[in-house]
């Protein structure tokens, strides 16, 4: 029988195969990442989801695990890191939700070669100094109260969607509801796609 002869693993006959879903941790990695648990539970029975610690992307080192010893880090050449790490270790079509330096590792690695079809990135205030857009579909997330978030001209001239958040901080992606209504916003796009 015909049908005995599938592989059972070949994408062509798994019609229930979920899209990839990278999630780009922020500045923090997974040292303090417990928060990504409630992104991952939303959308875990919608996408193959796999996660990225930004430290570990970029071979940052990480015994001095302060704030500013990390951004150094990643300013000096971590965010170059992390997209090419990101370019050699993804294949095919993904989507990518990334959050503060993640979305810039993203956007970088989507200008090296990285095939994303939708980009979500939260916080990512970095993004101020790109100038060059990747071709992908992009959404982007700032808190209003970010005093490093790109300016007006900056959307403008790079075309980009973007929502601000009335009352929000750097830090609103750690916030359960802002997680649920970020998920919602991932999870409606799919359905339209299909």
């Amino acid at each position: 029988m015909i049908s005995d002869l599938k592989p059972k693993n070949f994408s062509i006959f798994n019609k229930n195969m979920k899209p990839r879903l990278v999630i780009l941790s922020d500045l923090w990695g997974k040292g303090k990442s417990e928060w990504v648990k409630t992104y991952e539970e939303i959308l875990k029975h919608d996408y193959e989801i796999r996660f990225y610690d930004c430290c570990e992307l970029g071979e940052l080192e990480i015994l001095d695990y302060t704030e500013i010893k990390l951004h150094e880090q990643f300013v000096n050449g971590g965010i170059e890191t992390a997209a090419q790490k990101l370019v050699y270790l993804e294949k095919g079509k993904i989507d990518v939700m990334a959050f503060s330096i993640g979305g810039t590792i993203a956007w970088n690695a989507a200008l090296k070669g990285l095939d994303i079809g939708n980009m979500l990135a939260i916080s990512s205030t970095r993004l101020r100094y790109e100038t060059e857009v990747p071709n992908c579909e992009i959404m982007l997330y700032f808190g209003e109260k970010d005093n490093n978030n790109p300016n007006e001209a900056w959307f403008k001239k790079n075309e980009t969607i973007c929502e601000v958040v009335n009352g929000k901080r750097h830090d609103m992606y750690y916030e359960s509801n802002f997680a649920r209504k970020v998920c919602d916003v991932i999870l409606s796009k799919r359905k339209d796609r299909l």
